[in-house]
């Protein structure tokens, strides 16, 4: 192991102890509103405006629309003068987290429970990201079949941006499923399930034909944090932390969403061009090391790239292409059809519902998306998962729900992966057992008719 993996194991194991968020939210609340009409949606844009409400969900004014669900967080500061305004206009509103800083701290307090441990990994807690780069290393040594590791770029604060490629030795040509997480920082459920996708895999590619049946054909490539810098500062300093770390030119505020810096008609609606909002999508397409990495990797990769799936939190969606526009791909219906099943594999593991369909649709419009991105360069399958949950606890997902959300996650990418290889390699396997069949017969028949002579 290199001296400077030994230093991040070693961190690791202490960071458990030492890890507090220097933003504090004592008092805010987070609201669930719905406006009825084009003056609620009006004053709504004016309290984003004048930075009294911090919008969750939609991520953008021109998201708010009437009728539609609006997740807000509220400072303690603006509370009172919030919920006067609210009540006064009539505009209808419940609470939906009563303290985030009582999250936060059940958060932090669960975290300590237990020293990192090198040899168990835990796949039902989170972890700082010191802690999944030594899982990573830990794959690559203990599954040296399967596993090897690889460098696809380095982030803007210069940490290396590490994906694992899963792969059975083969002296044919495979295909790709490309999956990365943590795109968001504060969204630690994306690189949660990526670990416990990693897991699956190994753990079942002896015993299941199903995933040795997926491998003679296909290579998973698993990116499990995207945005690393961001990630590191959303457990250094502030939990709530969406973007990445870049600094912006003539401003204190800092940070690219790197969901809005793709070339799929970027900055065009759903996005800012102002670095302090946090939807700002760079300075130009691409202009994040990040987004630039994964880009290159996909455009390297083509046409061997099957299918790219990136995870996300929250809202329980599966969004198609597009964002940006009411169009839709070529193989929309198709496409439809895959992601409603994936949804109802995942609704039979738990009981959890989740819509399916194009983000402008069903969720709102944005540009800059990598999941459209994928789909204008061609790849046929790209979904963006939205993960639990639907508002109770939003970006702070309790851990006692990782594994029930890993668990139905992995159901409904599973019914994805296999639509696909049943897609593109069905007649691999019916091939053999015509062969091996057509043998055993002629063999039988060889036989029975020695017998008679």
């Amino acid at each position: 192991m290199n001296w400077w993996k030994r230093c991040v194991s070693i961190l690791g194991i202490f960071s458990l102890f030492t890890h507090s968020f220097q933003a504090q939210y004592n008092g805010d609340q987070v609201l669930r509103l719905i406006p009825t009409d084009s003056e609620q949606v009006k004053f709504l844009n004016q309290l984003v405006e004048e930075e009294q409400i911090d919008l969750w969900r939609p991520q953008f004014p021109g998201g708010i629309q009437p009728q539609n669900e609006v997740h807000a967080r509220i400072p303690a500061s603006a509370l009172g003068t919030v919920t006067g305004e609210l009540k006064k206009r009539a505009l209808q509103y419940n609470v939906l987290t009563q303290n985030i800083q009582d999250l936060l701290d059940s958060q932090i307090k669960s975290d300590d429970k237990q020293p990192f441990s090198a040899r168990a990994h835990s796949y039902t807690k989170y972890h700082p990201m010191e802690e999944i780069y030594y899982w990573m290393e830990q794959m690559k040594e203990s599954y040296k079949e399967l596993v090897t590791q690889h460098l696809l770029g380095i982030t803007y604060q210069k940490r290396p941006m590490y994906y694992l490629k899963i792969s059975r030795k083969s002296d044919k040509p495979k295909k790709i499923i490309w999956m990365d997480c943590g795109i968001h920082a504060r969204e630690w459920i994306a690189p949660a399930f990526c670990q416990w996708f990693v897991k699956e895999v190994l753990a079942s590619y002896t015993a299941d034909p199903k995933t040795d049946r997926f491998l003679q054909n296909i290579d998973f490539y698993i990116l499990p944090v995207l945005n690393i810098d961001g990630y590191i500062y959303s457990w250094s300093t502030d939990r709530l932390w969406r973007k990445s770390m870049s600094p912006c030119k003539n401003t204190t505020c800092f940070g690219t969403d790197l969901n809005r810096n793709f070339d799929a008609k970027w900055c065009s609606v759903g996005a800012s061009r102002n670095c302090c909002s946090i939807t700002y999508c760079g300075s130009a397409p691409e202009s994040e090391p990040e987004a630039k990495a994964v880009a290159g990797f996909l455009r390297s990769h083509l046409p061997d790239i099957l299918c790219y799936l990136t995870i996300h939190s929250y809202g329980q969606l599966i969004l198609t292409p597009y964002g940006y526009t009411n169009a839709t791909v070529g193989n929309h219906e198709e496409m439809m059809r895959v992601g409603e099943k994936a949804a109802n594999a995942l609704e039979q593991k738990h009981g959890t519902k989740y819509k399916v369909g194009p983000s402008s649709w069903i969720l709102y419009y944005s540009s800059g998306s990598s999941r459209d991105w994928a789909g204008d360069l061609g790849i046929d399958f790209s979904y963006t998962f939205e993960l639990r949950d639907n508002g109770t606890y939003q970006f702070i997902l309790p851990e006692d729900q990782i594994q029930t959300t890993c668990e139905e996650t992995m159901a409904a990418v599973t019914t994805i992966i296999e639509h696909i290889y049943d897609k593109h390699f069905r007649n691999s396997a019916p091939t053999n057992v015509a062969l091996w069949s057509g043998l055993l017969t002629s063999y039988l028949l060889n036989l029975h008719f020695a017998n008679l002579l």
